[in-house]
């Protein structure tokens, strides 16, 4: 197969270098092209480069003597990301990342504590680990997401500071859950957040038909309001509603 040949210019300063220049770098390589890597070392050498070319920002690649654009151009270029006019504006995936560690933590924690992946305690532990793992992503920005919340919590409208006190709330359940201690605290908290989020979601989304996103991974979430969020907060409700049943049946 013949030599395929791609040039790169990216910023490799002192002070600065470019992220977005290696991953370029990164993909062409992986593409099987040889890359032509021009350094730009300075700002003005940077500026001129971009008035020669009529861009904005570096790095540039061309290709066959095309100019092809930035990192995100040559995801594009190579079909590995669809055009930005066919790119939607949300994504599952901070919130299915989030489940898949969870699960693969209470896979692991079973294993040890019980030499079985799939036990009862399995769940549990997947349920709030999820919990805490969310919280986190909450107390990240705890005014960014209290903003968001109040575009469809019903508790949070009628009294504002429980959208800034939920992420704790949650952590503290999620926390206290995953080592089995202080059920009579942590099952009413699940029980009430789970209970008054599955009202407030179905309420806004199958109800009011509301397009809405879901602050449940912060404040600056993609994730669609709806069937997700509507299961976590089912999750904790029923959580809340087993952990202390469980203590009942020991």
């Amino acid at each position: 197969m013949p030599d395929r040949k791609a040039v790169l210019y990216r910023m490799v300063m002192p002070d600065h270098l470019c992220p977005y220049g290696l991953k370029s770098r990164d993909l062409l390589e992986r593409q099987g092209y040889d890359v032509e890597d021009h350094h730009l070392k300075t700002r003005e050498e940077t500026d001129a480069f971009m008035d020669k070319h009529g861009v904005e920002t570096t790095p540039q690649t061309f290709i066959d003597g095309k100019r092809i654009g930035g990192y995100d151009d040559l995801r594009v270029f190579f079909e590995l990301d669809p055009p930005p006019e066919e790119q939607g504006d949300t994504s599952y995936q901070p919130v299915l990342a989030i489940f898949a560690v969870a699960a693969l933590l209470a896979f692991g924690l079973s294993w040890h504590q019980y030499g079985d992946m799939l036990t009862l305690r399995a769940l549990e532990w997947f349920i709030s680990l999820s919990m805490a793992i969310l919280a986190i992503q909450k107390l990240q920005n705890v005014e960014s997401f209290s903003t968001m919340f109040l575009n469809y919590d019903l508790l949070a409208r009628r009294w504002v500071p429980y959208g800034r006190v939920y992420p704790f709330l949650e952590a503290l359940a999620g926390v206290l859950m995953t080592a089995g201690v202080f059920v009579w605290l942590s099952a009413p908290v699940a029980f009430i957040i789970g209970f008054v989020g599955a009202v407030s979601i179905f309420k806004a989304v199958w109800v009011e038909k509301r397009e809405l996103k879901c602050a449940c991974v912060g404040g600056s979430s993609n994730v669609p309001l709806g069937f997700v969020s509507f299961t976590e907060s089912m999750m904790m409700l029923l959580m809340g509603i087993w952990m202390p049943l469980k203590v009942c049946l020991m």
